[in-house]
Parts: C-alpha cells; structure tokens; sequence
C-alpha cells in the first residue's frame, strides 16, 4: 500500500522516530567515513533530517556515538546481566555458555562490525570515548563472565583458575574467531558459524575442567 509507514519519506515520519532515524544513519555514515571523517551534515542527508534536528537530540558526533554504543551493546549487556545473574536454575556451565552465546551473535552482527572497526582503528583519537567503552562494555562484559566462571569454580563444576584471566581467554579467543567467520574465508575448511563456535567452547570448557588440572600437575614419566 503505498500511503503505508514503510514508503513514507523520513522527513514526513513521526518526531518520535527520529533519534532512531539519526542513529540508524549515523552507524552507516561513520562505517563508511570514519568517525573523525565522519560530518554531522552527511548523517543528517543520509537520516533525511535537517542538520539542525540532530542537535535537537544530540549535541555532537561523541553523544551519537555513545547511543550507538547503549543501543547496539549496552542494553543487550544490561538484559544479559539480568538473565542470568540471579538465575540459579542453570549449571554455571551452561551460564557460561549462554553468555557466549550471545557474545558470539552480537560480535558477528554487521551493525556490531561497524562499530568493532571504529574502536580498533579509531578510537585512540577519542580519549573520552575510549574511557566509555572501556567501562561500559569491556568491564562490564569481564566483570559478569568473572562472576559466572567463579560459580563453577565454587561449584566444582570449574577447576581452581583466576576467573579473570579465564574470562579474559576466551573473550580473546572468541573475538579472534568471530572476526574469522565474518571474513569467510573459514568456508574453504567447510567449517560453519555454529562449528567454530562449539569448537572454541570445547577447547574452552576442558580447559576448565577438573581433570585438566589433574594433567598439569601429574608427574613426568622419566
């Protein structure tokens, strides 16, 4: 129907859908141009908005990128934490790997690949929004997967490891295959998304087992 939502000119939509409109636009305009690079005008064309309205809801290029941020991670972060922080019905295992779960769709989503290239090759220009990223998302990321691997160590389900160093493994690990699967090029192995996922958590897991701990400290047969 042509008089429906989805064929309306932006301008014409509703003032409530703005800020999202912005949003949606500005995520493409700094994938495109680089945050530095990147011209609040060239958002607004793309948002089909005047320059003027953005400062209607945000104050500059930062502010914009901070929503982006809360909208695309944070949020998703904060329900996360929620789910499963109080959840005592799951095993501390399976916490972990509904965690990671997570973690590994949000890494290979293309709105999240915007943005990981504009932290990796920009954001040391940006102190302040270094500092936000930092606190918001890889703090409070390590933070709450700190707190699921030491439930399993308190369970038994772990052995004794420095949950942080633990967590810090694997988000290495997961962030290094994820940015693999989203290039393809694991395909000529006839690997899929779901393979390199279970894989990586295998590898994972029986490192956390008790018995790995068992094989580091067994005596060498001379």
């Amino acid at each position: 129907m042509i008089g429906s939502d989805e064929h309306e000119p932006k301008w014409r939509r509703l003032p409530g859908e703005r800020p999202q409109q912005i949003l949606d636009a500005a995520i493409e305009v700094f994938g495109d141009h680089g945050l530095a690079e990147a011209r609040l005008e060239d958002i607004a064309k793309r948002a089909g908005v005047s320059k003027g309205t953005i400062y209607l809801y945000f104050p500059n290029k930062e502010a914009l990128f901070k929503e982006m941020i809360r909208q695309t991670v944070i949020d998703q972060l904060e329900q996360t934490e929620r789910d499963l922080v109080n959840d005592r019905s799951m095993s501390a295992t399976e916490q972990v790997r509904h965690f990671m779960r997570w973690w590994w769709d949000l890494m290979r989503r293309s709105d999240y690949q915007r943005i990981h290239r504009l932290v990796v090759g920009e954001l040391q220009r940006f102190p302040e929004l270094v500092e936000f990223f930092w606190d918001e998302v890889i703090v409070r990321r390590q933070r709450l997967l700190d707190r699921l691997i030491q439930r399993g160590v308190d369970s038994g389900e772990f052995r004794t490891v420095n949950p942080t160093t633990a967590g810090r493994i694997v988000t290495s690990m997961f962030s290094a295959h994820a940015l693999w699967a989203c290039t393809r090029f694991y395909e000529k192995q006839e690997l899929t998304d779901e393979i390199v996922f279970e894989q990586v958590m295998d590898y994972f897991f029986h490192s956390l087992s008790p018995t790995a701990a068992l094989a580091t400290t067994a005596p060498s047969r001379s």
